[in-house]
């Protein structure tokens, strides 16, 4: 008999629906998409293969365009967004996913594999979801 930890990996956890954007877009249409998508963070989408994503969240918009005054169609997405942003593999035990979360205070994090965004984890899906299947099988 093993006493082996069960191991919760992030792809058990994450979501698969997120929003993207393009970096030229602008903060008042991202404003509408996060609206629409009923979120507060989306992916922003790579110019290329040798590019990286990007992130933007209500908080950035509030701290960079809200707290400054600035009107949301005069600023595009490329001038607040987060880039590069700490992404997760989807194979990841959530155990080292949250120490990474606690680490860095992140609030969300793109699961990518092979090059491609595939979820978003965030500490509410991790503790959630993924505490919660480690709980029922005890």
């Amino acid at each position: 008999m093993s006493n082996k930890p069960t191991v919760i990996r992030v792809r058990d956890v994450m979501k698969t629906d997120f929003g993207s954007i393009d970096r030229i877009a602008t903060v008042g249409e991202a404003l509408k998409k996060m609206k629409s998508l009923k979120t507060s963070v989306l992916i922003v989408n790579k110019r290329d293969g040798d590019d990286e994503y990007g992130m933007i969240t209500s908080g950035d918009i509030a701290r960079h365009v809200l707290a400054k005054d600035r009107a949301p169609d005069r600023v595009n997405v490329y001038e607040i967004m987060s880039k590069p942003v700490i992404s997760v593999h989807p194979d990841m035990d959530i155990r080292y996913c949250s120490r990474l979360f606690a680490d860095y205070n992140l609030v969300r994090a793109p699961v990518i594999e092979n090059k491609d965004v595939i979820g978003m984890v965030s500490p509410n899906s991790l503790v959630l979801d993924g505490l919660y299947r480690l709980f029922q099988q005890i």
